[in-house]
């Protein structure tokens, strides 16, 4: 007998190749008349492209995105926007972009329109992330929610393999937790498995050619389908750990996300068994941690902590501050089987249940 509360979120939703050529007339449905596009410095090429879409429509372009949207660059961000007089945001890139995006959103009445080049998902959800003083501090708001999100394939086609792998594995950990989550329901399940099959499935067909358009649609399919996932439902030990790592040691998001997720799995099996029978199945495993750990490496994933700038005698900090505040999950989040799997993804070893 099921037992679920289910609230959809009002977001709309432009999918297809060429898709981008859209954005005037999606910023013309919102009302708005001034557009600031939102970049990292990496991708202002990307930005002058839609900023010619939108043509006289585009108020400017700010570069101004860096990882873990640290508050300094969010209240940048804010003041650029006001000195501009925007009147809404088009944010193009991957979570760090979009990030920026719902760092404006919260703090003023900008809608938001993501263009998302990367597979992380975050466009999908009301969750937002703000940095200051080595601690990233999340929340939900549905008002940093982007109102209208464009998915074009074809941009992605820039994104280097590696990075799309580590991207597309970070999209697939939301959809891994939403199986389990305290608030999850059927609805969310079903784009869960789907969304972390399409994912594996994508990213296998990218292996062999970085260039195959419907590799890439396959892969931005899944990653909508995933982020919509963790925008409905609350997340567990996963991104507490790669909150927590990201905040306080500046590691590089996806790559933290691809490294733990394995590992996490294996931590909660027991505890989550027919979220992990769904998770074995989309990836065409036997089990979801030993298979999440065989996609990396298939894939050539970095899978250890060290690899990734993580200094060793920064392991006990963070099981501290994992502890401190943690998420709920499934199992009890205690100190030494904490400690003992940030040991094992710090050294890239297989994940141990």
């Amino acid at each position: 007998m099921y037992d679920f509360t289910y609230t959809a979120l009002a977001s709309r939703v432009v999918f297809g190749l060429d898709s981008v050529k859209h954005v005037e007339r999606e910023v013309e449905l919102l009302g708005a008349s001034r557009a600031l596009v939102l970049c990292t410095r990496e991708q202002t090429q990307q930005a002058e492209m839609v900023a010619g879409l939108l043509g006289r429509r585009c108020a400017g372009i700010h570069a101004g995105a860096v990882m873990h949207v640290p508050i300094a660059s969010a209240r940048e961000a804010v003041a650029v926007a006001a000195r501009l007089g925007a009147d809404c945001a088009v944010a193009i890139g991957g979570g760090s972009t979009v990030g920026l995006g719902k760092a404006i959103a919260l703090e003023s009445p900008l809608p938001i329109i993501a263009i998302p080049t990367t597979y992380a998902g975050s466009e999908m959800t009301p969750i937002y992330g703000i940095t200051e003083n080595g601690i990233k501090r999340t929340g939900r708001d549905s008002k940093v929610l982007p109102r209208t999100v464009i998915y074009d394939p074809r941009l992605s086609r820039g994104l280097p393999a590696a990075m799309s792998f580590v991207s597309g594995i970070n999209a697939i950990a939301h959809a891994a937790e939403g199986l389990y989550a305290q608030d999850g329901n059927p609805v969310m399940s079903l784009m869960a498995e789907e969304g972390i099959r399409s994912l594996a499935s994508g990213l296998r067909k990218l292996r062999q050619d970085p260039q195959d358009l419907d590799a890439r649609g396959s892969c931005l399919y899944g990653a909508w389908l995933c982020g919509t996932v963790l925008g409905q439902v609350g997340m567990a030990l996963h991104h507490k750990l790669c909150h927590t790592l990201g905040g306080s040691f500046n590691l590089p998001h996806a790559e933290t996300h691809a490294i733990i997720l394995p590992h996490a799995l294996a931590y909660n099996a027991k505890a989550a068994p027919e979220a992990m029978r769904r998770v074995a199945r989309a990836l065409g495993s036997d089990d979801a941690a030993q298979g999440m750990f065989d996609l990396s490496q298939e894939l050539g994933i970095a899978q250890a902590l060290s690899e990734i700038g993580m200094p060793a005698d920064g392991l006990d900090h963070a099981c501290a501050t994992a502890l401190a505040n943690p998420y709920w999950n499934p199992r009890p989040v205690e100190a030494a089987p904490l400690r003992a799997l940030l040991q094992r993804a710090w050294s890239g070893e297989r994940p141990a249940v």
